[in-house]
């Protein structure tokens, strides 16, 4: 059976809201949770971008049962690896066995505010590689010593290192990062259900690990108000992630998506109370092979109705899939 996760979306939301729209999610009995890592909104309209790692350990304390992941964490730019692992350790040790390190290369709109420049995508790649492996070779808990092409760690050791270390999921797109996942990660994850990057994922060593995918969707029981919503703050997704990568800003990402339409929201995200349209879009993930789905309900301030939609409607209609 596919898992059906929720998702914080730290650019939609302030700190509290997220916890307590978590708290509510995990009641009404959405399998896991994931949580984006951003330092800006996509969109000026979304307003928010809350430290998500601080949110996240609230989180652990505010909930029992449902799982918990970065989706995703870049550890190349905004935070040195050797600090990345140090954090999802913590995170481990607070959820009780929770948690999930999902890393990516990341995106422009985040990264630059560091003041390092935006390196191209095969560089970006290389450093996620050596960032990796600084990571894997923390959750060792021997003291690291790494002078590499990209970064340096010098007498490093993590002190607080839970029994059962966190997964390791990988984002992809291509055929080099779906090469990096199956050697590198515990688990692959990607927002498009394309089965070729699954088979590509498998041919690599990632064969019989999980693979999480991510949904949009826009819950109103007025359809045009969804289909308004969506368009509004949410329109930035139509660019892919070869463009969404590149982009510095949220005014980048409102010149680039002027022209995009509610009607072509409407064809791309499923919007209103249809529970037959939410679930003919999470079809396809579920045919390419995705084991678990994070739907990301669109609006900061219509969590509360979704959740409770979804658990009456929508999450039985899911698992039975």
């Amino acid at each position: 059976m596919v898992q059906i996760g929720y998702t914080m979306m730290t650019e939609q939301a302030g700190p509290r809201a997220l916890v307590d729209d978590l708290v509510a999610a995990e009641r009404a009995g959405f399998d896991f949770s994931v949580t984006s890592d951003h330092y800006f909104p996509w969109l000026e309209s979304q307003g928010h971008s809350p430290y998500a790692w601080s949110v996240l350990g609230a989180a652990a304390q505010a909930t029992s049962r449902i799982p918990l992941m970065t989706y995703v964490t870049c550890p190349t730019t905004r935070y040195h690896p050797a600090v990345v692992a140090q954090k999802a350790a913590t995170m481990q040790l607070l959820s009780e066995g929770r948690f999930r390190l999902g890393l990516g290369s990341g995106e422009n709109l985040n990264e630059h505010v560091v003041g390092g420049g935006w390196p191209s995508a095969r560089v970006r790649l290389d450093m996620f590689e050596e960032a990796v492996g600084i990571i894997r070779a923390l959750f060792t808990g021997d003291n690291v010593n790494h002078e590499g092409t990209h970064f340096d760690v010098a007498n490093a050791r993590l002190w607080d290192l839970p029994d059962e270390l966190p997964p390791i999921g990988i984002a992809v797109s291509g055929e080099r990062s779906c090469a990096l996942a199956g050697e590198l990660g515990d688990l692959v994850i990607a927002t498009e259900p394309k089965a070729e990057l699954l088979e590509s994922f498998d041919r690599h060593g990632g064969s019989g690990k999980p693979r999480v995918g991510q949904l949009p969707v826009c819950f109103d029981p007025d359809k045009d108000a969804a289909i308004a919503r969506a368009h509004d703050q949410f329109r930035w997704s139509v660019g892919g992630w070869p463009v969404n990568a590149e982009l510095p800003g949220p005014t980048a990402f409102a010149g680039a998506t002027q022209y995009v339409t509610p009607q072509d929201m409407a064809e791309k995200i499923p919007c209103g109370n249809d529970v037959d349209e939410f679930v003919e879009a999470v079809r396809p993930f579920a045919e390419a092979g995705f084991t678990e789905i994070a739907l990301v309900q669109v609006g900061g301030d219509h969590q509360r109705p979704f959740i409770d939609w979804a658990e009456k409607e929508l999450l039985p209609a899911l698992r039975a899939l």
